[in-house]
């Protein structure tokens, strides 16, 4: 073999040993480390990562980055945009939406559509790069017949490497996080009787815990841990009840209300590691507005529980609404903080329920510390007694809660003007919180209406997959919104910045002293931690009903958002917000940076 010869195969050794390391580097960039339960106790110690839905276990909702901050917001530019698809319709939904929030660990992203279609995405280098889909095949008109409120996936987890989602009809799917293909799949909802999922799913030692949807269907609610090992159910924690099980001393009909008490659990829930609890909130009861029909107090709906992750037992509760005739779905998220209130550390469990007041619970035993209204209007009581947390009219005495009399009734079937409406004071979309402040952010929807009372025969008229709520909604004024920043040590509303729009997309406080929420008419906005001042603002062209996150790479600092307009809001509310008629749905993720 002549010198050239050598040369020639000397070089095509050099090739293929660099076409190998190519290979190489690019197999260990698509494959993700494992996610510990090691590390995503200790989320915060990665604030790069976005490793949990509410961003940690406490879900606090605060990024620890600030290379933007209130100096140079300003700035803020479009970085990439990705295209999710997925806004094709099913059963009583023209469109798909988005209310998903997208989790980053070490520059991949993982982002969901509303029918649970999952997406890999490369992030490195300040650009995005499809790695894989996985697609459900989730069955379009079976479940989006009766997706209550839209068709909608909240996010997804991982854990070790898996990312585990669920889907609209009723599954929780564990995909391998390298290659995108399905490891196992469990069945955990029943939509042949109304039940669906939306929720985000909530890692706790080596279970997914999941809540469902389908309490306007006459379902009875439920929360259940699977085993990430197995595929197999670990427990089922009902939230309303049986006769033989406690707290059915609050439903006190004679026809087996139970069966049908609602209390759907579809809004992610928090965890406390060293007090080994689990803390999730619980929808309203069903029938919403026959409460008639539902005599008691109507445990454990309109409520946070405690659970151990052990067994799902219920260690304890605290009730906002007793009897709720008004619809004030209780599952909106609780924040775990400590923080010091006259002198002495708590523990607090912060909640912004639909009913208009913020809550402070102690999260060690679940009694009450304060509650405070963070809207305008409110009328459906005279306030919270300051000492049981009940609301003042609440009579222990009586069956049937008649609060401020504004409710509707068999007697009076048409009710006065309530505030706030059944959409909330605060819907499901999350608020956040800075340790650094002990300042709480809340999205707030200004509103009120009507609503109606339709009388439910005893023995109940419930047909399943049709609607179960005795009633419905007249919106007789227009709907607008707010921001809303609570001091937490001392309870008050420090500051409120108005919106003619309510605000349907959650919230995001960041240590560049930054909050930053989405409007449903596509606007991203950014304000003054300090004082709510708006310092940037951009068009994303499309309705926005998901929350805001933020992610480094390379030490470099994004914000991130889901864009879809869905929801309730294009189908049953928009008559009520001038402006927004003629937003088109979108399915994009838009992330920005500084130059």
């Amino acid at each position: 073999m002549n010198d050239q010869s050598v040369g020639e195969s000397y070089l095509k050794i050099i090739d293929r040993a660099l076409m190998v390391f190519a290979l190489l580097t690019i197999s260990l960039s698509v494959s993700a480390a494992s996610t510990t339960n090691e590390r995503l106790l200790n989320s915060s110690s990665e604030p790069q990562n976005w490793l949990h839905h509410h961003g940690s276990y406490s879900s606090q909702r605060f990024a620890n980055l600030k290379e933007i901050n209130r100096t140079n917001v300003a700035k803020l530019k479009v970085a990439w945009t990705y295209a999710l698809g997925g806004t094709t319709g099913g059963g009583i939904w023209p469109i798909a939406g988005l209310e998903s929030t997208p989790l980053v660990e070490d520059g991949f992203m993982y982002a969901v559509d509303g029918w649970g279609v999952v997406t890999k995405i490369d992030v490195h280098g300040g650009r995005s790069k499809f790695v894989w889909r996985m697609d459900p095949a989730t069955d379009k008109d079976w479940a989006g017949e009766i997706a209550c409120c839209g068709v909608d996936n909240k996010g997804v987890a991982l854990w070790e490497n898996q990312v585990l989602s669920h889907t609209l009809d009723g599954r929780l799917i564990a995909t391998n996080k390298d290659d995108g293909e399905i490891i196992w799949e469990a069945e955990l909802a029943d939509p042949a009787i109304g039940e669906t999922i939306t929720v985000a799913p909530l890692i706790a030692k080596d279970m997914a815990i999941s809540g469902v949807s389908g309490g306007e269907f006459g379902i009875r609610g439920w929360i259940e841990a699977t085993d990430l090992k197995t595929g197999k159910r670990r427990w089922r924690q009902h939230t309303i009840p049986a006769p033989d099980e406690p707290g059915s001393d609050t439903w006190k009909d004679d026809h087996e209300a139970y069966k049908t008490g609602g209390g759907a659990t579809w809004v992610t829930g928090s965890y406390d590691a060293k007090l080994d609890l689990i803390y999730w909130g619980v929808g309203n009861p069903g029938p919403d507005w026959d409460r008639e029909y539902r005599p008691g107090d109507n445990l454990y709906s309109n409520s946070a529980i405690a659970l151990d992750p052990s067994s799902g037992a219920i260690k304890f509760h605290f009730q906002y609404t007793p009897n709720d005739p008004f619809d004030y779905d209780g599952v909106n998220e609780l924040v775990l903080a400590d923080t010091e209130i006259a002198g002495r550390e708590i523990s607090l469990m912060l909640h912004a329920d639909r009913n208009g007041f913020l809550y402070a619970l102690d999260r060690t035993n679940g009694s009450f510390v304060y509650a405070t209204s963070f809207v305008k209007e409110l009328n459906w009581t005279a306030g919270i007694h300051p000492t049981t947390g009940r609301p003042i009219d609440y009579n222990p005495e009586s069956n049937i809660q008649n609060y401020a009399g504004v409710a509707s009734s068999r007697s009076k079937p048409k009710s006065g003007l309530l505030c706030p409406a059944a959409m909330g004071g605060k819907n499901w979309t999350p608020m956040s919180y800075n340790p650094a402040r002990a300042m709480l952010y809340i999205p707030v929807i200004e509103s009120c209406h009507e609503i109606t009372t339709t009388e439910v025969a005893a023995g109940g008229t419930r047909v399943p997959r049709e609607w179960f709520t005795a009633g419905g909604i007249r919106q007789t004024q227009r709907i607008t919104g707010s921001l809303t920043a609570i001091d937490v040590k001392t309870g008050k509303v420090a500051f409120k910045a108005e919106s003619e729009w309510p605000l349907l997309g959650g919230v995001l406080a960041t240590a560049g002293d930054l909050v930053f929420a989405g409007l449903p008419n596509g606007d991203v906005v950014a304000y003054d931690a300090e004082n709510l001042t708006e310092l940037w603002r951009f068009p994303t062209g499309s309705g926005i009903n998901a929350p805001v996150m933020s992610y480094a790479v390379d030490g470099k600092q994004f914000v991130a958002i889901a864009v879809g307009f869905g929801g309730t809001m294009p189908k049953w509310w928009i008559d009520a917000v001038p402006g927004l008629e003629n937003t088109n749905p979108s399915s994009m993720i838009f992330s920005f940076a500084l130059d």
